[in-house]
């Protein structure tokens, strides 16, 4: 079954989905972040497939997320190595976590718990507002069209009264 693309959709998340939409993506990503760089190392942490596997690799390295650095040459080996792209996903993991430690843990808490590194303390993200530093929320936060957001959907009246506020 074909899947549909919303590479080439006017929204950000649609865009990103697209590139990451599958379980084991952010979970190959998670683990870079953690520090496993090669392929044996990505298997045996996440019990994927080795098909499966090679495929996540290639596209992160096709869509500028990671890099493959050769390590050995007889056999070629390579290092996985996040890009600063991948470096920047890390805050939608920390995001993620967030959510799954509030709604997914049981009884027992969360299964991991994030150090601040600058701090030394136990902490967890926070989306807040870039310009005053407040917490941002579904509640206090609205959408509007971009510079990037197609003029000829733009001039649709649904699509202008969604994004009028």
């Amino acid at each position: 079954m074909r899947r549909t693309s919303f590479a080439h959709w006017p929204c950000s998340i649609a865009r990103t989905m697209d590139l990451l939409g599958d379980w084991w993506t952010p979970l190959v990503l998670r683990e870079a972040g953690y520090g496993i760089k090669r392929f044996d190392e990505f298997q045996e942490s996440l019990g994927i497939a080795r098909n499966t596997l090679t495929d996540r690799l290639r596209r992160l390295v096709d869509e500028g997320l990671m890099e493959k650095r050769p390590y050995q040459t007889e056999p070629v080996r390579y290092d996985y190595l996040l890009t600063e792209m991948g470096r920047d996903f890390h805050k939608v993991l920390l995001a993620m976590n967030r959510w799954g430690d509030r709604w997914l843990s049981g009884e027992e808490g969360p299964p991991v718990v994030m150090y601040h590194d600058v701090c030394g303390q136990e902490s967890h993200a926070e989306v807040v507002c870039a310009a005053c530093g407040e917490p941002m929320t579904g509640d206090n936060t609205h959408a509007r069209l971009g510079p990037g957001y197609p003029p000829r959907l733009a001039e649709r009246p649904d699509v202008r009264e969604r994004f009028t506020r």
